[in-house]
């Protein structure tokens, strides 16, 4: 079962985009290194906002025949045939697939809120084109609207990423009974949440070392913490020139953090099944 990793949080700026992207070219290249028979990644991108479609095609100009809007309006007898014609290359790597964003996702989203199974019309037509690679990312808007749940039915492993400011315990609690309650109402058992990042973290805020010792030590969200992502002015510098840290600059402190976190998921991808 190939692995979908999806990206999510109610709070902006939390760096699920960057978190996303970078996570899926870095798997890429590492299971390009490991000698895997299938190193191709799709990365999905459900956020109006189309960031993470910008940085990875140089692009945000996708409309209604050319990305998940189009997917997602269609019926749903034709919706993986729209997909696979649909799917670009990235400008990254030719192995990083990219499921460009629009601005008419939101429309789309009003459109289908009352649409009978509309949850599903992203994880149905994936179903289809799934096995064709190694994994699958899917980067959510800033809320658990109707799009996020669509991420997160498609799903197997939720990673959360947050910002030491934002690590309130019940903030956190908040968001991982949201990825429950999708688990258990649409019946997708195969969902679970499975790693906290924290990103953007300064060790020399006081404040920021806090709130990580708190996680750390929190009994259950404190098993979850995969990775720790210092906060970098490379990561902006790449992104105004629409480049991966790693192409920017592969010895930043964030890039070598990510890079860790990489090694964690490749090893999950390698089982061949999900947890």
């Amino acid at each position: 079962m190939t692995r979908v990793f999806v990206l999510t949080n109610h709070k902006g700026g939390v760096g699920k985009s960057t978190s996303a992207t970078t996570l899926a070219l870095g798997l890429s290249g590492v299971l390009r290194k490991m000698g895997s028979a299938n190193h191709r990644v799709l990365l999905i991108d459900t956020d109006s906002q189309c960031h993470a479609t910008l940085v990875t095609t140089g692009r945000n100009d996708f409309v209604q025949d050319d990305s998940l809007y189009a997917v997602l309006m269609a019926p749903r007898d034709q919706a993986a045939a729209v997909m696979a014609k649909v799917i670009v290359e990235s400008s990254w790597d030719p192995d990083l697939h990219v499921l460009p964003a629009s601005p008419l996702l939101e429309g789309a989203e009003r459109e289908l809120m009352s649409v009978a199974g509309a949850p599903y019309r992203l994880a149905d037509p994936l179903s289809y084109l799934a096995q064709h690679y190694a994994a699958i990312f899917i980067d959510t808007r800033p809320s658990f609207s109707l799009l996020t749940e669509m991420g997160l039915v498609a799903g197997t492993d939720a990673i959360v990423p947050v910002e030491p400011r934002y690590l309130e315990t019940v903030g956190l609690m908040n968001v991982m009974q949201k990825i429950a309650e999708v688990r258990e109402g649409w019946r997708v058992p195969h969902l679970r949440v499975s790693g906290i990042v924290v990103s953007k973290m300064d060790s020399r805020i006081k404040g920021h070392r806090y709130l990580l010792d708190e996680l750390r030590g929190h009994e259950a969200l404190g098993k979850l913490l995969c990775g720790v992502i210092p906060a970098n002015e490379a990561v902006s510098y790449a992104h105004r020139q629409h480049q991966s840290i790693f192409h920017y600059d592969y010895h930043a402190p964030a890039g070598v953090a990510y890079l860790r976190l990489v090694g964690s998921l490749a090893q999950r991808c390698l089982q061949g099944s999900a947890r």
